[in-house]
């Protein structure tokens, strides 16, 4: 792993309280990672805790700072945009800051690249499990993943999860440009491309946990749109 180059890019709105040991876990991995955040705009100081981090570690740490909350899914368009206009990592992965995924799994990704094109952290094959959550959101994630496998008609087990590893050879074939999708729907859209380009997808089991500290980011609105896009996604898929 130590000879590939790697990019954790990871959103953020409001993580004051979760940033710093985040990007610190994420620099310590045997890869070598470097980390790109893309803030929305906090007004809490998250943008000016990356800054301070960006200059304890040169070269390591890099921030997009946008005017406003414009979105998780557009948060990694420009992530992944700035990591393909670099021309030297050949591994990007997408992650939370908020502790929900383990920066030491970025190594178990990391490893099924070498045969993968997209490899997904997933909490719906064996060994893979979520912690910390009420019986009822289990339930909602669960349905929610089955839901979009059989509109979709794919055999991936966690299409809505956000811990991610692609090959930038695939990345610079996804046509960015043109997602429009946010949240969960977004995760949803940017696999069913990676499968419909011929992409090697492969899933490793993570243990997904609760944020700790900070509010979730994901309202309702979000899930609503994930139901109706799977729709449109088969659509688009159909008509090539």
């Amino acid at each position: 792993m130590n000879s590939v180059r790697v990019l954790v890019v990871s959103p953020t709105y409001d993580e004051i309280d979760n940033v710093g040991t985040h990007v610190t876990a994420v620099l310590a991995r045997p890869s070598a990672p470097e980390v790109l955040v893309v803030d929305d705009g906090s007004p809490d100081g998250t943008g000016a805790a990356v800054r301070e981090l960006a200059a304890a570690h040169p070269g390591r740490v890099h921030l997009i700072e946008r005017s406003g909350k414009l979105g998780l899914g557009s948060a990694y368009v420009a992530g992944f945009g700035w990591a393909l206009a670099q021309d030297r990592f050949d591994v990007v992965v997408q992650m939370d800051v908020d502790g929900s995924h383990d920066p030491a799994s970025v190594d178990d990704l990391l490893a099924r690249t070498a045969d993968a094109d997209l490899v997904l952290g997933s909490r719906y094959v064996p060994g893979g499990a979520v912690a910390d959550w009420p019986w009822h959101r289990r339930v909602l994630s669960s349905s929610g993943n089955l839901y979009a496998r059989t509109v979709l008609g794919v055999h991936v087990q966690d299409l809505t999860g956000g811990f991610k590893a692609w090959r930038t050879s695939l990345l610079a074939r996804l046509d960015l440009d043109v997602a429009t999708s946010e949240g969960y729907a977004f995760q949803i859209e940017t696999t069913s491309r990676a499968l419909s380009l011929g992409a090697v997808v492969a899933e490793v089991p993570i243990v997904f946990r609760d944020r700790q500290f900070g509010e979730s980011k994901m309202a309702p609105a979000i899930a609503v749109e994930a139901v109706t896009a799977v729709w449109q996604i088969r659509r688009r898929r159909a008509r090539g």
